[in-house]
């Protein structure tokens, strides 16, 4: 096996110098190592689009959940969603393009999921292959409301106990990936990813542009040299065509495929992904078959300006895997190397979350973000249906905004006129139990069909924010960062000095200086929204 020094030459034009490892978390922290340092990383795409369905980047639009009230709506039902994708592409506007992120580019749940919490996992006598953990506090933006958290912490892996993986690196070699920020950053962030792999791990390369091509067959992780050799010889040139490849890319897959191991595409473009011959619809369910086969997809997005973050979410989703977007090596390096179990290896599938809310206690609620993972009431219990994936570590965060019953705000909620045919139901006896409301998960064990089903209950102590925990206060510092990024009229009193000061409080053990990075985006946003 090449040692790492070997592997970085071999990765790199004679010209380039990777940047050391920090081998200890009190190394110089994550923040910008790289975007300083090389001024190509940093550069900015001058083509950022209008919006969903215009040309430049793409996003799906998002209509932000509104209050509903408990005595219409009992049930609230999403799939969990472990993306982190949004954020990078925030930061990216923030720091290196200098404006304020159109509002369909913030997917507040992204933006809180990127974050690491320190929630804690299964013990190792449990079974389960995560914890969940449920908190009620002060609603921070609107005293006189609820914040309801829902954690899971998935179950850590230790690299050694990792399942041997068959990996196929499917890779945009289009003309557009011609620039700094774009190829030559995935092939240093690949490179990366290689030296974590051992000699169980198999790898292919497949490019795309104009027409697919299998640049290298499955070869054993252990013969980095060659691999890497392979990744250095792509050239960014031709029109893409994404379909095609992905076909490839999974028939390869399948060749090699590892019984009880990971069977994963990695799939790295910068968005401007068209299908080909092959049908977006076709090429969907293509992606949705596979993953029902056991081979997941990961996206990594590179770059700004044609970015079909719209298709690149739908891929992953439907590719039971996970979407990031890699804006600097120290990204690479998160997703790659510091999260590289949970990247890689699904310990839970399919996972569905539902809350029943007590109607002698709440009067409506709010969930904030997963807009694009809401389900219906019935889906919880059909095991058919898709839901998201959680990754060996991975933290979950999500968080209701809720308006007790008696609460001065629930005459201003929207509300029906009454049913002509029928009345709504009486509360049963369980609604004078004080319960604030109960949370059903459901999740399957990788390989299974049915599913399992956990449930909590959950009362309100009545703690204020101030006392709640330093990982609550934190992750609803982000959550209101993302609602004032997007506008939204219910970020209630909050500022971002109001963000600012709460993230600074809660900045905790940040040994990679991501949360004090996080404190820089909102800095730099309130200086872009005051010159408006």
């Amino acid at each position: 096996m090449p040692t790492a020094t070997s592997l970085e030459s071999a990765a790199l034009p004679p010209s380039a110098e990777l940047p050391a490892m920090a081998s200890e978390p009190s190394a110089r922290p994550m923040l910008a190592v790289d975007a300083e340092s090389e001024s190509g990383m940093a550069a900015v795409d001058s083509d950022l689009g209008t919006g969903p369905g215009q040309g430049g980047d793409r996003f799906d639009e998002i209509v932000e959940n509104a209050f509903l009230r408990v005595g219409e709506h009992p049930l609230s039902t999403f799939s969990i969603d472990v993306d982190t994708a949004s954020y990078s592409k925030i930061r990216q506007f923030l720091l290196n393009n200098h404006r304020l992120p159109r509002a369909d580019a913030v997917r507040i749940e992204e933006l809180v999921n990127y974050f690491d919490y320190d929630y804690a996992g299964p013990s190792e006598d449990q079974s389960e292959p995560f914890a969940t953990h449920v908190a009620v506090s002060q609603c921070p933006w609107n005293t006189e409301h609820r914040l309801t958290r829902i954690a899971i912490k998935g179950r850590t892996m230790q690299t050694d106990a990792r399942p041997p993986s068959n990996l196929v690196f499917l890779i945009d070699s289009s003309g557009s990936m011609n620039r700094p920020n774009r190829l030559p950053l995935l092939q240093r962030a690949l490179a990366l990813l290689l030296k974590q792999l051992n000699q169980r791990d198999r790898v292919a390369v497949v490019a795309y542009a104009g027409s697919a091509g299998l640049v290298l067959d499955s070869t054993p992780a252990s013969e980095a040299d060659t691999i890497l050799t392979s990744l250095n010889r792509l050239k960014a040139g031709g029109s893409t065509n994404g379909g095609e490849g992905l076909e490839l890319a999974y028939a390869i897959a399948r060749e090699h495929f590892v019984e009880s191991g990971t069977n994963r595409i990695l799939l790295c473009t910068d968005g401007d992904f068209n299908v080909g011959r092959t049908g977006t619809d076709q090429m969907l369910d293509l992606v949705e078959r596979e993953s029902k086969g056991g081979i997941e997809l990961t996206v990594l997005g590179l770059g700004m300006g044609n970015f079909n973050d719209a298709m690149l979410e739908q891929i992953s989703g439907r590719g039971n895997g996970n979407y990031a977007f890699i804006d600097t090596y120290n990204e690479a390096r998160k997703v790659l190397v510091q999260q590289l179990s949970g990247t890689l290896v699904t310990i839970a599938k399919d996972v569905k979350i539902q809350v029943e809310f007590n109607p002698q206690e709440v009067a409506a609620y709010r969930l904030i973000g997963y807009e694009n993972r809401i389900l219906q009431s019935q889906d919880f219990n059909d095991d058919k249906k898709d839901a998201g994936e959680i990754g060996a570590g991975h933290s979950v965060t999500a968080l209701y905004e809720i308006v007790p019953r008696g609460a001065s705000t629930v005459d201003a909620l929207a509300s029906t006129d009454e049913l002509k045919y029928q009345t709504p139901g009486e509360p049963s006896s369980a609604a004078e139990s004080g319960e604030l409301l109960t949370v059903k998960l459901r999740y399957k064990r990788p390989g299974e069909q049915d599913s399992v089903l956990q449930q909590w209950a959950v009362r309100d102590s009545q703690q204020t924010f101030a006392q709640a925990d330093r990982e609550f206060q934190f992750a609803s510092a982000v959550a209101g960062f993302g609602m004032l990024l997007r506008d939204s009229p219910h970020a209630g009193n909050w500022t971002l000095d109001s963000v600012q000061e709460v993230a600074e409080s809660a900045l905790g053990d940040d040994p990679w200086g991501l949360r004090q990075e996080f404190v820089e985006l909102v800095a730099t946003a309130r200086v872009l929204k005051s010159s408006h």
